[in-house]
């Protein structure tokens, strides 16, 4: 648990050239901003006055942030955020931040990809990056995961973020992209009530019923009888 007393250590840097001492540099050193191995479970009311409107790149990895990720709405700008070793698990909700575009979620309590990933996208829709390494959710050989589970969980997640370019350790690939879109496709409702703004008494029977009868992870059967050539991975 972080005191208050304690002088909050701040590492901010630029990867710009440090020669120059311009008006251009000195705007560029609080770009970057780490508070890793803080023990924090909130965050610093004077690190968000001081530092919300500049930071493009937050890292606030191997702390204790959960469910009360609220202050990150202060960071308006921020493009790339690294939430690595924490607390996060199904039920933290993101605010919306469009202009994210780098998430690293590795080694937190993540159980279940639903609805975590759906409330992921309606939050950070433009995400191009995304880390999920070490979590339950995430099954790989290293946690016991067979490969069919890695496959199911890969094409599952892309398949809801369109944009997204690199999943964990490895580039998305065309035909991951469409073999998502192929055996995962997006009810009609569902697409309808992110473009159309609608009653909350419908928004909310529609979670209901996504939640009882949506089923991500069915596919074991189905790509354990393909003898094709795996051109997915």
């Amino acid at each position: 648990m972080t005191s208050l007393g304690k002088l909050v250590f701040v590492d901010t840097h630029s990867r710009q050239s440090k020669l120059s001492l311009s008006n251009t540099s000195s705007q560029n050193l609080n770009k970057s901003l780490s508070l890793a191995f803080e023990n924090l479970f909130y965050m610093p009311y004077d690190i968000i006055e001081t530092y919300g409107n500049t930071v493009l790149t937050l890292d606030i990895s191997h702390n204790k942030f959960s469910r009360n990720l609220h202050f990150l709405a202060e960071f308006e700008n921020l493009t790339s955020l690294n939430l690595d070793y924490n607390d996060i698990d199904d039920f933290t909700t993101f605010l919306y931040m469009p202009k994210l575009q780098l998430l690293w979620l590795n080694y937190n309590n993540i159980k279940n990809l639903y609805p975590f990933l759906k409330n992921l996208y309606t939050s950070l829709p433009n995400l191009r990056y995304l880390c999920l390494m070490g979590n339950k959710a995430a099954p790989s050989y290293f946690n016991g995961g067979t490969f069919y589970d890695y496959l199911q969980y890969r094409l599952f997640v892309i398949s809801w973020f369109p944009r997204l370019v690199h999943l964990d350790d490895r580039v998305i690939t065309a035909e991951q992209l469409t073999e998502a879109k192929r055996l995962f496709k997006r009810p009609i409702f569902d697409q309808l009530v992110e473009k159309t703004p609608l009653p909350n008494c419908l928004k909310l029977l529609h979670n209901k019923l996504t939640a009882m009868f949506f089923k991500p992870l069915v596919l074991s059967e189905q790509f354990k009888s393909t003898k094709t050539v795996n051109l997915i991975i």
